[in-house]
């Protein structure tokens, strides 16, 4: 059965806002790991830490290889979540070092997604797209497929990495405060992310094929 991650320890001391804004200030000076982030949230806060990995990707800033690392933990907090068992991260993921003074500002920057999106949340509204066994296998199969579509190696075409953020945002508030309106919110973006895609391909197609035809005359 799929599990429901609760808020990390303390989760009643502020809005989801100020918590991540309060892991954001508390960043190691210099470079940081999945690792010690975990170690920050803990097991209980899986979802608090995927709202935090996703906030990199919600603003125009590129950092080399981020959207494969944290990705790739996302999609691991989907799997734990849909088996019902504790994160595992591999060593390679987990003690993966990145520049904290180039994370900071783009996770400060992607803060006001959190903020419009919380004010906009209304626990347990439409209670019938979260609460039952099978909305919770079709939900968690929809975050991992949006943890998919961030790793996807589209990063230097504009708002391909966004809008999978988007929906993850969306799936881990709508889970934390069981919000069926902002889980349809994240199908929503997950459909656009593939809608988006399929025309990059398509018109990527198109265009190989024109050069080689002119190549080819």
């Amino acid at each position: 059965m799929a599990a429901h991650a609760s808020p990390a320890a303390g989760a009643d001391e502020g809005s989801l806002g100020d918590q991540i804004a309060g892991m954001i200030e508390r960043l190691p000076p210099d470079h940081v790991t999945l690792g010690e982030l975990l170690d920050l949230f803990g097991d209980e806060g899986l979802l608090l830490l995927t709202i935090l990995l996703t906030l990199v990707f919600l603003i125009p800033v590129s950092i080399p290889g981020v959207s494969t690392v944290f990705g790739a933990a996302i999609l691991l907090v989907g799997v734990s979540r849909l088996s019902g068992r504790q994160l595992w991260l591999p060593a390679r993921v987990r003690d993966r070092r990145l520049p904290s003074d180039r994370l900071r500002p783009g996770l400060a920057g992607g803060l006001r997604w959190v903020r419009r999106l919380e004010k906009l949340s209304r626990p347990h509204r439409l209670r019938a797209v979260v609460d039952g066994r099978a909305q919770d296998i079709v939900n968690n199969l929809a975050f991992i497929l949006a943890a998919l579509l961030l790793m996807a190696p589209f990063g230097f075409v504009p708002f391909s990495n966004t809008l999978p953020a988007l929906a993850l945002l969306a799936y881990a508030i709508g889970f934390i405060q069981r919000d069926g309106g902002a889980v349809l919110l994240g199908h929503l973006a997950n459909i656009g992310t593939m809608i988006y895609f399929g025309v990059l391909i398509g018109g990527g197609g198109l265009v190989a094929q024109e050069l080689f035809k002119r190549f080819a005359a």
